[in-house]
């Protein structure tokens, strides 16, 4: 699994909004990696910010 699958993985499964620091905790990848993907992911309208600095995966 590539750093971009882990990062989508870790907000697919969680229950919560997730700050670019707790993706890069959980996916053991590095800060500046989850940045740049995160950065791909909101560009694509896959990834939404209920509130500041904290991201969820976009519901159909």
């Amino acid at each position: 699994m590539d750093n971009k699958e882990k990062v989508i993985q870790a907000f697919k499964t969680s229950a919560k909004a997730l700050s670019a620091a707790q993706v890069a905790q959980a996916t053991q990848v590095e800060k500046k990696e989850v940045d740049k993907i995160m950065g791909a992911l909101k560009k694509e309208g896959k990834l939404e910010s209920p509130k500041a600095c904290f991201w969820q995966w976009k519901k159909a």
